[in-house]
C-alpha cells in the first residue's frame, strides 16, 4: 500500500525427524536445518524487518553439554546478520578443528546452532522501541531440560492487563507488562507444574531423578499446558514453542486470525506463516501444505509423533484478510486468484467514475503490491470493452467494412506503468513540514504517456491514512495533466483500528474517520461524537464481554459513497487541476474475492474477540481526550 503500515511478525519451526547423518549422507550436509531456516526465515522477509532471531536444540545430549543456541538481531538487515553469526561461528568451529569435517557427532557436540529442532522469527514490531529485548524467540531458561521454554509469534493480546495480572495472583514477579512475556510465563507456570506433578508420579513408583527425566519427557501433555494456560488469551496468535528436552507446538487462536501452515513427511516437520514458503523451500506441491485449524496447536513430541489436538473450541472462523490483501506472498496460488479477483470486482465502480469511456482512460498501479489487483481489474476492463466491441459488430454487421472492423478490433485497453518508487528516499526527518515534502518525491513519473483528454485509474492495495496519496501521489499524477484522477482501493475503507498486530491503532489517523467528522461537522451532527464519548465511557469499567463498539454510530448517518467523496475532498490539495476520485471495494465483495479470510473488523468494526470492542472504545475515548496512547 502507498501508506507504509507495520504488520507484527512471521515464524518458522523445522523439526528434522531422521539423524543428523542421514542428512549428510543424502543433503551433503549435517548443517541442512540452518540451511532450510535461513530459506524459510527469508522467505518471509515481506512480513518482519526491524528484528530477526533463531533458536535450536540439540536432542539427546549428555548432561554437561550445551543444547540450546539462541541469537537474535535488531540491525539493519537483521536476518542476514543472524546468519552471518551463526555461519562465522561454524566457520571458526571447523576451521580450529579439522577433524569435524566429517565426523557428524562430533560436529553436533561440538559446535552450535546445529540440532535437531529449530525456531526462527522475523519481527516488524508495530510498537515500542526496536531493541534487541523486544526481538523474538524468547527464552525462560532452567536447569531441568524439560522447563526451558523457547517461544516466537505471530500476535497481539488484547487484554495484557488482564494476563500480567494473573500471573501476581500466581505469585510470579513478571519483568514487564509485554504480551510476549505474559504469554511465555503464563505457558512456563503451567509447564512448571506439569513437570512437578509427573515428577511426583515417578518418584512414587520408586524413580530416582535422573531415571524420571526421560519418563517426563514421555508423558508431558502439550495440549492440556496450553489449555490451562490460554483459557483467558484474547487476541490474533500463532504461536510457535520449544521445550528444551524437544518436545515443539505451534498454536493458533480460535477464530484463526493469525495465520500458520504445516507440512510433514519422514524426514521433517515444517510450519511456517505462509503457504508458498513452504512449497518454495522444500520443494512440496499446494495440496500437501495444511492450514493449521484455529484453535489447534500441531504438537511434535521429542520421539518425533505429530499430532494437531484441539486447545481451544473455534469461534467463527475470522482470518484477516489483510493478510490476503496485503501482507502474505503473492505467489500463493490462492492469495493470486484473490488479489486478481478484487480487482475484477471493483472495476464497475470505475467505469462508473469514467462514465464507461475506457478509450480516454489509462490504467495503472500503485504501489509494485497492487500489481495483482491491477491484472485483475484490467482482464475486467478488457471484458468490458470486448463486449461493447461484439454488439457494435452485432449492430451494424450488415454495413461493416473491412477498414471499420480493423479499426474495432484494433481499440486496446490502455495500461502504463506512471509511477515509479524511488527506494533510495527516506523520509528522515520526523518535523512534520520538512517531512511532508520529502514525502512528496517519494515516487517519480513517467512522462509523455497520458493525454489531456484521459482519466489515469490508479489502483492501489488499500488507503489508510491517505497521507503519501495526498502529499505525494495525487500530485506527481497530476503533473501528467490528466482530465481526471481515479485512486482506486482494492480494499474497502479502513474505519477501525487493529488490535491483533497490524500497526492501526489510532483512530484518527484513519483518513475515513477524519472524513466522517467531517461529514458530522458539516450536517450538524456532531453531538454524535459526544454521545459515543459518553457511551463508551459508561462501558469502562464493564467485562471484556459485556463491552459494545459504539464508534460504529459515527459512521452510521453515511452511505459509503458519501464517506468516499468527503475522502476525495480531503486528499485533492489546493493546486491540484485533475478531478479526484476515490473508490473503495465493498465489504460485500471483499468477502467474494476472500472467502476464506473474513475478519473484517477494521472495515466494519465486527471484532473476532470481546477484546477488540474494548479496544475500539478506548481508542475512540484517547482522540477524545486529545491523548497521544496506544488503546491496548
Amino acid at each position: 500500500m502507498s501508506d507504509a503500515i507495520k504488520h507484527e511478525c512471521g515464524i518458522a519451526l523445522l523439526r528434522l525427524k531422521k539423524p543428523l547423518e542421514f542428512y549428510k549422507e543424502k543433503y551433503g550436509t549435517a548443517f541442512y536445518g540452518i540451511k532450510k531456516m535461513y530459506l524459510l526465515m527469508e522467505k518471509q522477509h515481506n512480513r518482519g524487518q526491524d528484528g530477526a532471531g533463531f533458536a535450536s536444540i540439540k536432542l539427546d545430549v549428555e548432561p554437561g553439554e550445551r543444547y540450546i543456541s539462541r541469537v537474535r538481531s535488531n540491525a539493519a538487515q537483521p536476518i542476514q546478520d543472524v546468519f552471518a553469526q551463526i555461519n562465522d561461528r561454524i566457520n571458526e568451529e571447523l576451521a580450529a578443528n579439522p577433524e569435524y569435517a566429517d565426523n557428524v557427532a562430533l560436529q553436533k557436540k561440538e559446535i552450535p546452532y546445529l540440532g535437531e529442532l529449530f525456531l526462527g522469527h522475523v519481527r516488524y514490531g508495530t510498537f515500542g522501541k526496536n531493541s534487541i529485548e523486544s526481538v523474538h524467540p524468547f527464552l525462560r531458561q532452567n536447569n531441568w531440560m524439560h522447563r526451558n521454554l523457547i517461544l516466537a509469534g505471530n500476535f497481539n493480546m488484547t487484554n495484557v492487563t488482564e494476563l500480567f495480572q494473573s500471573l501476581i495472583e500466581l505469585g510470579q514477579h513478571p519483568k514487564e507488562m509485554a504480551d510476549t512475556v505474559t504469554v511465555m510465563e503464563k505457558i512456563g507456570h503451567f509447564l512448571d507444574n506439569a513437570v512437578t506433578d509427573l515428577y511426583q508420579e515417578c518418584k512414587n513408583n520408586g524413580l530416582n531423578k535422573r531415571e524420571a527425566s526421560p519418563v517426563i519427557a514421555e508423558k508431558l501433555d502439550i495440549a492440556r499446558i496450553l489449555k490451562r494456560a490460554s483459557k483467558n488469551f484474547d487476541g490474533g496468535y500463532a504461536m510457535a514453542g520449544l521445550l528444551g528436552h524437544g518436545d515443539a507446538f505451534v498454536f493458533r487462536d480460535p477464530a484463526g486470525i493469525r495465520p500458520a501452515y504445516f507440512y510433514e513427511d519422514d524426514e521433517i516437520v515444517v510450519v511456517a506463516s505462509e503457504r508458498p514458503v513452504i512449497q518454495t523451500v522444500f520443494n512440496v506441491p499446494f495440496e500437501k501444505v495444511q492450514e493449521l485449524q484455529p484453535g489447534n496447536a500441531l504438537i511434535i513430541k521429542k520421539n518425533g509423533t505429530v499430532t494437531e489436538e484441539e486447545i481451544l473450541v473455534p469461534t467463527v472462523k475470522k482470518a484477516c484478510s489483510f493478510e490476503r490483501i496485503y501482507f502474505s506472498r503473492g505467489s500463493d496460488a490462492e492469495i493470486y486468484q484473490e488479489r486478481k479477483n478484487l480487482g475484477k470486482l471493483v472495476l464497475p465502480a470505475v467505469l462508473e467514475a469514467i462514465d464507461d469511456d475506457t478509450d480516454n482512460t489509462v490504467f495503472s498501479y500503485i504501489p509494485n503490491t497492487a500489481e495483482t489487483s491491477f491484472y485483475g481489474m484490467v482482464e475486467a476492463a478488457q471484458d468490458f470493452l470486448n463486449q461493447r466491441k461484439n454488439n457494435y459488430i452485432l449492430e451494424n454487421r450488415k454495413k461493416l467494412t473491412k477498414e471499420k472492423l480493423e479499426e474495432i478490433l484494433a481499440v486496446k485497453i490502455r495500461t502504463e506503468k506512471v509511477a515509479i518508487k524511488d527506494a533510495k528516499l527516506r523520509t528522515f526527518i520526523t518535523e512534520d513540514s520538512s517531512r511532508d515534502d520529502l514525502v512528496a518525491h517519494v515516487y517519480d513519473v513517467t512522462y509523455g504517456v497520458i493525454k489531456p483528454t484521459d482519466n489515469l485509474v490508479i489502483i492501489d492495495d488499500s488507503i489508510v491514512r491517505g497521507t503519501t496519496l495526498k502529499m505525494s501521489i495525487i500530485k506527481m499524477m497530476d503533473r501528467l495533466k490528466p482530465k481526471s484522477i481515479v485512486v482506486v482501493s482494492s480494499a474497502p475503507q479502513i474505519r477501525y483500528p487493529d488490535c491483533y498486530g497490524i500497526d492501526m491503532a489510532k483512530l484518527e489517523g484513519l483518513v475515513a474517520f477524519r472524513a466522517a467528522l467531517e461529514l458530522l461537522k458539516e450536517r450538524n451532527l456532531y453531538h454524535i461524537v459526544d454521545e459515543v464519548y459518553a457511551k463508551c465511557k459508561e462501558q469502562e469499567h464493564l467485562h471484556d464481554n459485556e463491552v459494545v463498539n459504539f464508534v460504529t454510530e459515527i459512521y452510521a448517518p453515511f452511505q459509503p459513497q458519501e464517506i468516499s467523496n468527503k475522502i476525495s475532498e480531503l486528499l485533492s490539495s489546493p493546486g491540484i487541476n485533475a478531478e479526484v476520485k476515490i473508490i473503495f471495494q465493498t465489504v460485500e465483495n471483499l468477502h467474494i474475492a476472500c472467502p476464506k479470510n473474513l475478519g473484517d473488523w477494521y472495515f466494519t468494526g465486527d471484532y473476532p474477540t470481546p477484546g477488540g470492542n474494548r479496544v475500539v472504545n478506548k481508542a475512540f475515548m484517547n482522540f477524545y481526550e486529545g491523548k497521544n496512547a496506544r488503546a491496548y
